[in-house]
């Protein structure tokens, strides 16, 4: 669950931001020309009434010293006045950037669960640092308050739920056709006098679709069940892409092969052009793979050197 969460915390990281930065500069200007302590205290009551999901809310100094107690929904975190908070990079990294910042997920010390931190610093009209706002929020709630509506987590859990389905059923769907191509060898070990070539390629051919059915059950589950971010795996749906289509390659030209023996050992070669058929379109999907594999390197070696 916390890898999850790490993960999908790095893919809305920046909407985060944008709607943190979005909440303070409605509320308070970054650059006061009276800067009444009381006013800010005010607009931090109205922010605390608007976003019910964050832990604590409090006010730094220039220094990093804590000015008041949290503000917090939770009578036990209502604590912090006059703790240094200098050394904490939601402090010092709002100072120096001169911006709302928003930290990575840490322990938070008033819940031991992974929080974030974003931080506002406040200036007068000559630039000069006033206070440092901060708000702790939960890893889970930033995550719920950057998935837009219920509606939105009801349809992320259905897929979820769908996804699981689909992966169990094409799961069982590969051990099936794994059982029936494992059986065919049992059988010609139990009488090799009666080995024929068509059997051996027919247990090849359910073997090698067994694996490209179970690689695209791994990758599904991993990516829409798991939620292991597709950028954090190198390629993932690529490799499956082109794995998957190896696999129906490799499966299609025994299929050719097989009959071409079929067709020879019965003494139909009038059927063979069947099997040319069939090394045609094996032809074609390994022109598309290749394809498919140029243009896929290509653009990643364009987006590199727009990086």
């Amino acid at each position: 669950m916390i890898i999850r969460d790490i993960r999908q915390f790095a893919e809305i990281r920046y909407q985060a931001r944008a709607y943190l930065t979005y909440l303070f500069t409605r509320n308070i200007h970054n650059r006061m020309p009276e800067p009444l302590f009381e006013s800010v205290l005010v607009q931090l009551d109205k922010i605390a009434h608007e976003v019910n999901s964050f832990d604590a809310i409090y006010v730094l100094d220039p220094k990093g010293e804590q000015l008041i107690e949290n503000i917090s929904n939770d009578h036990k975190f209502r604590i912090g006045k006059g703790s240094n908070r200098s050394s904490k990079a939601y402090y010092y990294r709002a100072v120096r950037e001169r911006r709302c910042i928003l930290t990575d997920p840490y322990p938070s010390s008033l819940t031991n669960d992974l929080c974030v931190t974003a931080s506002f610093p406040l200036f007068d009209e000559s630039g000069v640092l006033l206070y440092v706002i901060c708000m702790d929020v939960s890893l889970v709630n930033i995550i719920k308050i950057c998935q837009s509506t219920r509606l939105d987590r009801l349809f992320a859990g259905f897929s979820k739920i769908a996804y699981s389905s689909f992966s169990v059923a094409l799961f069982m769907i590969a051990s099936i056709v794994f059982v029936h191509g494992v059986e065919n060898f049992f059988v010609l070990g139990v009488n090799p006098s009666a080995i024929r070539t068509e059997d051996m390629f027919k247990s090849t051919i359910l073997l090698t679709l067994s694996l490209a059915i179970f690689d695209l059950v791994k990758t599904i589950f991993e990516e829409e069940v798991l939620g292991h971010s597709k950028k954090t795996k190198s390629g993932g749906v690529h490799k499956t892409m082109v794995r998957f289509l190896g696999s129906i390659v490799i499966a299609l030209a025994i299929e050719a092969l097989m009959l071409v023996f079929k067709f020879a050992a019965r003494d139909e070669t009038e059927n063979i052009i069947y099997a040319v058929y069939l090394v045609g379109a094996v032809t074609a999907l390994l022109i598309g793979l290749a394809l498919y594999m140029y243009l896929t390197s290509r653009k990643k070696s364009k987006i590199r050197q727009s990086n």
